[in-house]
């Protein structure tokens, strides 16, 4: 795998990401929602850099149920999401993608009722969104590549490597891989 981002590129890109929040939200209490798994790094790399009264929530959003390869309906799971009503949040995720997953968690939020909603990712594939939709933080906008590493996977895989890295390309056997939207799949199944 070649590395796309290093380590230390990353520590200091979340820095000033967290430098930007931290103005933006100059005091106020945020709530910051995390979109699991692949946040979770970039989420406890930017809270310790903040000094402003925060909360912490996880909500998992999926079109990929059990052993589907292919997208069915986005299901949204707030379990572990606190009550946002009336709260500023901040929505993290990994990847923006096609757009499709942050724009419907955007819109279940605003329909809980939040008294203000700011998304960040940690990267963005230039030329994949499908929806519009624009980040109010954004970390490395990169290549349309399957990248693994600081949080993003593949196959559950890869999530604990500090820097952000290219996963080869098809194998012999034909497979391809999309992310964002959490796709996996080989050309037998197309």
């Amino acid at each position: 795998m070649d590395i796309l981002i290093p380590a230390d590129k990353i520590r200091q890109r979340v820095g000033e990401l967290a430098s930007q929040v931290a103005a933006d939200y100059a005091g106020r209490p945020v709530t910051i929602v995390g979109v699991l798994t692949g946040c979770l790094m970039f989420l406890a790399d930017l809270v310790r850099h903040l000094d402003l009264p925060l909360r912490i929530g996880l909500i998992q959003a999926s079109s990929y149920r059990g052993e589907r390869t292919t997208p069915g309906d986005l299901h949204i799971d707030p379990a572990l999401l606190p009550d946002v009503r009336g709260r500023h949040i901040l929505l993290l995720d990994d990847i923006l993608d096609t757009g499709r997953t942050l724009a419907a968690l955007c819109e279940h939020l605003r329909r809980v009722g939040v008294a203000s909603l700011k998304v960040g990712v940690l990267l963005r594939k230039v030329g994949r969104q499908v929806v519009p939709f624009e980040p109010d933080y954004c970390g490395f906008e990169i290549p349309d590549a399957f990248v693994v590493g600081y949080g993003l996977d593949y196959n559950d895989e890869h999530r604990h490597l500090p820097d952000i890295l290219i996963l080869p390309g098809p194998s012999e056997d034909g497979e391809t891989r999309r992310q964002g939207d959490k796709e996996t799949r080989t050309q037998k199944e197309k």
